[in-house]
């Protein structure tokens, strides 16, 4: 097991190397000189082109400057804002939160809701699993900024339950969970259809295994045999397709946040693209990137404790 884990920590070390490698190398194969893109195009004084030749080590050869800029992001230091002349992590640290509690608050939806609907379907059958495998397919074929535009014109606009726009930052975490509660089902629609019809397929596959029969047959609980014998196989595969969905809801926060104007990772990255802010932009890639990636290798590591056969195999 020990060494099951320290293989994956090695995977996982190699990825975010070579990812971070590509997201350093953007700025050198984008059309025009470093410089230019640095600069977002704009004329610069000799004195700002030198700035920005010492800060990102222009002078030196690219291996070189990309352990420096490396060496810069392990020590939290992502640059400066060429627009803003901010530092980029004070950028970040001012929006993650909001990012980190969306995708956490959707994260929550998912499990519960995706989850229950999934099991009620599968042991319920009949009309009951129709009309969940129906909800839940129009769910996973609504993309998020369409379900952003029907829930604010709904519920925003014209029944004025929720905010319009807005986190709700700084009037208390009730206050803010309720300016998110919105942009979450936005960000979580989907991925609820999804993890949902998962996990109604993979419940009634354990359920026609002979070892639930048996179980069943010598007269254990009902409850019993649900929790012990048929949810936690079924939680492979369901955990496999939540942590892949939750992945991607971190690369969702982009649309949902520039629709319901919160000031999130997702809205710095969209504001500093079209301002050609390219250390922010690189900042911001690289967390969405590791957060990826980090998520998915979790995720991996979780079927081990699911399943004791998966911790003897990886043992042998």
């Amino acid at each position: 097991m020990i060494r099951y884990l320290l293989g994956r920590l090695g995977r996982l070390i190699a990825v975010l190397l070579f990812a971070s490698a590509l997201v350093f190398s953007a700025v050198y194969l984008a059309p025009g000189s470093p410089i230019g893109v640095l600069s977002g195009g704009r004329t610069l004084t000799p004195e700002q082109v030198q700035q920005l030749t010492e800060q990102y080590h222009l002078d030196d050869p690219l291996p070189v400057r990309y352990w420096a800029w490396l060496s810069g992001v392990l020590h939290g230091d992502f640059g400066q804002s060429v627009i803003s002349r901010e530092s980029v992590s004070t950028l970040i640290a001012d929006r993650a939160g909001t990012t980190f509690l969306l995708v956490l608050y959707a994260t929550v939806m998912i499990v519960v809701i995706g989850l229950s609907l999934g099991v009620f379907a599968a042991l319920k059958g009949g009309k009951s699993d129709t009309a969940v495998v129906m909800g839940t397919g129009a769910m996973a074929a609504v993309p998020s900024f369409v379900a952003a535009t029907v829930l604010v014109s709904l519920f925003a606009v014209r029944l004025a339950w929720f905010p319009v726009f807005g986190d709700g930052a700084g009037a208390g975490i009730v206050s803010q969970l309720w300016h998110l509660t919105l942009p979450a089902v936005a960000l979580a629609l989907a991925a609820m259809g999804v993890s949902a019809r998962v996990t109604r397929t993979s419940v009634q596959q354990e359920q026609d295994n002979e070892f639930v029969h048996i179980a069943r047959n010598r007269g254990l609980p009902s409850a019993l045999v649900l929790r012990r014998h048929i949810l936690r196989n079924a939680l492979i595969p369901v955990t496999t397709a939540v942590g892949i969905t939750v992945a991607g809801l971190i690369a969702g926060t982009v649309v949902v946040e520039q629709a319901f104007a919160l000031n999130g990772l997702g809205t710095l990255l969209i504001q500093s693209v079209q301002a050609h802010d390219f250390a922010a932009v690189q900042a911001v890639t690289l967390i969405l990137v590791t957060s990826f990636v980090v998520v998915n290798t979790l995720v991996d590591m979780t079927h081990p404790l699911l399943d004791p056969r998966l911790q003897r195999w990886q043992s042998a």
